[in-house]
Order: structure tokens, then C-alpha cells, then sequence
């Protein structure tokens, strides 16, 4: 079985930001309880697959933003890169 890593990506991505995001909110929410790991954990479980599905969705459509965001900034077409 071959895998891409254009599928493996999002899905390492959503984890690393789920985790943060997850990690961050709880402790806003919470602070650090007795229980902040078994809730962490919990909302990690449902905000992966959230994220995951999130990240394939933007994947065609943020580099447009982002290139729509530049042109704006900078008033004209981005440079292109030379790598």
C-alpha cells in the first residue's frame, strides 16, 4: 500500500493543532483540575477528527486567501519564489 503524503500531512497538522488548541482551551476553561488530563484527552478525541476534516477542506482554498491577502497588502501580485 502506497500513501501520499499529501493525505498524511492535514492529518499531522489537525493532530499537532488539535492537541494545542484542545490543550489551550481546556485550560481556560478549567485551569488545572484533577481531572485536566481525562479532559484534555476527551476533547482531543472529538477535535481530531473535527480538525482533521477541517484541514482537507482549506487545504485548496487557503493558499487562494492567502494569495488574495498578499495582493492586497502589497497592492500587486506577489513575487513568485525561486524554490
Amino acid at each position: 500500500m502506497h500513501v501520499s503524503a499529501k493525505f498524511i500531512g492535514p492529518i499531522v497538522m489537525a493532530c499537532i493543532m488539535a492537541t494545542i488548541m484542545t490543550g489551550f482551551v481546556t485550560w481556560m476553561n478549567l485551569g488545572f483540575t484533577e481531572d485536566f488530563l481525562y479532559r484534555w484527552a476527551r476533547a482531543f478525541i472529538f477535535a481530531w477528527p473535527v480538525a482533521s476534516v477541517a484541514a482537507f477542506l482549506a487545504l485548496p482554498i487557503a493558499p487562494k486567501i492567502t494569495l488574495w491577502i498578499v495582493r492586497k497588502i502589497n497592492g500587486h501580485a506577489p513575487e513568485q519564489s525561486s524554490h
